[in-house]
């Protein structure tokens, strides 16, 4: 049977997450063709699309990174397709090339880029403002508060896309993302056979000749897109007074309970803005004349605030334009901090920032890799082997979390994929040894350029690719070279040995790191050579060879009761199954997960059935 999402009829509502209810927006406008790089906050739009995909009347792909994903969409939507784009907000950074491309050239069939930013840096490493992608590509901004408008300015992000041949700009944040809340379902389009591309080589190849009346006619597009947001059913006006409010994203859901919660509903003229972009600037005009005040709510980058403030200045408004200097540009919103502002404002009361900081003296919950992780076992070799005699190259994934002590792993971080490339540089300007993490998909993604870089350079590196035979950190999806996904067995799998190979890469050795010995083995046999080495270090993360593989574990690490505290097995491994109490190592059989690594340790912690 179908699942809800595509089987929901007209009228039927479905108590939705925020990235579940983009895919149904999607399914209602009859999309064709959804490509993706997962990344959090994102991640649960393209594995729904994954996990439908039996049942789906459109085209899915995980593409190997976002530049890929936009240029596969933007090919589907040159030939006619509607097409949706996901990806984390750092990923636009890596598709920023095709889009502003994309821009120019158009989008036939309608094309759709959801942008899932992350304020607070919940999961990434910086918490960029990726509506200033929208301004330089010149792109049409849609801003969601709820479920529901997440499906429904899905879907209707994509009919003004194929509309206009526009690319949009879908931008969510982490909380409007992981939100769940009742969306009322309306009917499904049957996904139209795309058109075909029709040749013109005038309107789609940008040579210079070409891409200068390009540009004129994207300049013309804003303004037709402008004239959109006018009258867009999602820029709204409510309440009255001398104060008004324009708020945006996810602010205009703290601003309801702001305002609620300090008796101003009604008593605050407020511009909720979910049609960001570009600015609807009747509307605005039309809103700030006959105000003293206005607050300007939009999380992280001053973007709506700047525009307010150029557009009151070129019509002589004399009203004040507050933002940035109140609230934050840093980090999300809450209800208490707009609602300090609001009343402030209102005149009833100093303002105060208020914060959601946690209790003093909880206890830190640090990162920290799972129990079993092969990654753990890795670094604690590299470690026996290098110590502090190398400079650790990270990347981003699970092995970032190997960052703390005792496995001190990570020295530094640039971007996804920077490990192979960033770690060369710094070996051939210091003459340093840098030792390189990566993962498997980060692998594909992007580092295998900087690998051929490389080897083509002659650089000094050694290289440790961390196969776990899964993308773990973002929930699991697959990569080029995974065996197998919740749909089955992997058909066309990529061999990364034969890629490294195929890269010039001479001396590669693969091992099982669960096997500490031949592991720290290869590791001083690569450490005497120089060159490009790399060190393949393959075995399954434990939570998908339990999800996808079906393997549990049969058995369960024990401390016998002849281990001394000063074998320092719990200081050196610092595994979560590990406890401590009255001086006394024990391991907890339930979070175990039978890697048998610290059975190798020490020969007082032993294995034995799980049970027994």
């Amino acid at each position: 049977m179908p699942h809800p999402l595509l089987a929901a009829g007209p009228g039927e509502t479905l108590l939705l997450l925020g990235n579940e209810a983009i895919v149904r927006g999607a399914v209602e406008a009859g999309v064709n063709f959804v490509s993706c790089y997962p990344g959090t906050p994102s991640s649960e739009v393209p594995d729904t699309f994954f996990r439908l995909s039996p049942d789906g009347a459109y085209t899915f792909e995980y593409s190997v990174n976002e530049k890929v994903a936009l240029e596969v969409a933007g090919g589907a939507t040159l030939g006619g397709a509607m097409t949706l784009c996901t990806m984390k907000h750092v990923g636009v950074n890596v598709a920023a090339d095709p889009l502003m491309t994309l821009a120019y050239t158009g989008t036939p069939g309608g094309l759709v880029l959801l942008s899932a930013d992350d304020p607070g840096c919940h999961s990434s490493q910086n918490e960029q403002d990726n509506r200033y992608y929208a301004r330089l590509a010149g792109m049409p901004v849609f801003e969601p508060s709820t479920a529901q408008e997440c499906k429904d300015m899905t879907r209707d992000a994509l009919l003004l896309s194929r509309k206009t041949g526009s690319p949009v700009l879908l931008r969510t944040t982490t909380r409007v993302n992981h939100l769940r809340g009742p969306v009322v379902c309306g009917p499904v389009s049957a996904p139209a056979k795309p058109a075909g591309f029709a040749k013109n080589p005038s309107l789609f190849v940008p040579i210079p000749a070409f891409a200068r009346p390009m540009h004129t006619r994207l300049l013309e597009r804003i303004e037709t897109l402008r004239a959109e947001a006018e009258t867009s059913a999602y820029n709204m006006v409510s309440g009255q007074g001398s104060l008004g409010v324009i708020a945006t994203g996810i602010s205009r859901a703290y601003l309801h309970d702001a305002l609620l919660d300090s008796g101003l509903t009604g008593k605050v003229k407020v511009l909720e803005l979910g049609q960001s972009a570009p600015l609807p600037e009747k509307l605005v005009l039309d809103f700030l004349s006959g105000l003293d005040a206005v607050l300007v709510a939009e999380e992280l980058e001053p973007i709506l605030e700047n525009e307010v403030r150029v557009l009151a200045q070129k019509n002589k408004l004399s009203l004040a334009v507050h933002g940035k200097e109140m609230l934050p540009r840093f980090g999300e919103f809450n209800t208490g901090v707009l609602a300090e502002a609001v009343k402030s404002l209102a005149g009833e009361g100093e303002f105060v920032c208020a914060s959601c900081e946690p209790a003093e003296g909880l206890p830190m919950r640090p990162p920290n890799l799972c129990a079993g992780c092969p990654h753990r076992a890795a670094y604690y070799a590299v470690r026996q082997v290098f110590g502090n005699d190398a400079v650790y190259s990270s990347d981003i994934g699970c092995y970032t979390l190997g960052i703390l002590p005792p496995l001190s792993c990570a020295d530094f971080l640039l971007c996804m994929g920077s490990s192979v490339s960033a770690g060369s540089g710094l070996s051939k300007a210091t003459g340093q040894t840098v030792v390189a993490f990566i993962g498997d998909s980060t692998f594909f993604h992007s580092g295998v350029t900087g690998l051929i870089n490389a080897v083509y350079n002659e650089h000094d590196l050694l290289l440790v690719i961390l196969d776990n035979r899964t993308t773990a950190m973002t929930g699991h999806q697959p990569n080029p070279g995974v065996d197998a996904t919740n749909l089955g067995e992997n058909p066309s799998k990529v061999d990364i040995e034969a890629v490294c190979r195929g890269c010039g890469v001479t001396n590669l050795l693969k091992v099982n790191p669960l096997n500490v010995e031949k592991t720290k083995a290869a590791l001083e046999e690569l450490r005497r050579a120089k060159g490009v080495r790399v060190l393949l270090t393959e075995e399954p993360c434990p939570l998908f060879a339990r999800r996808v593989y079906r393997k549990k574990p049969k058995m369960a690490a024990y401390v016998d009761a002849g281990y001394d505290a000063s074998e320092g097995v719990l200081e050196k491994l610092a595994c979560p199954a590990f406890r401590l109490c009255d001086g006394k190592m024990s391991i907890d059989e339930l979070m175990c997960n039978g890697c048998m690594v610290c059975v190798q340790l020490s020969e007082n912690i032993k294995a034995r059935k799980r049970g027994a």
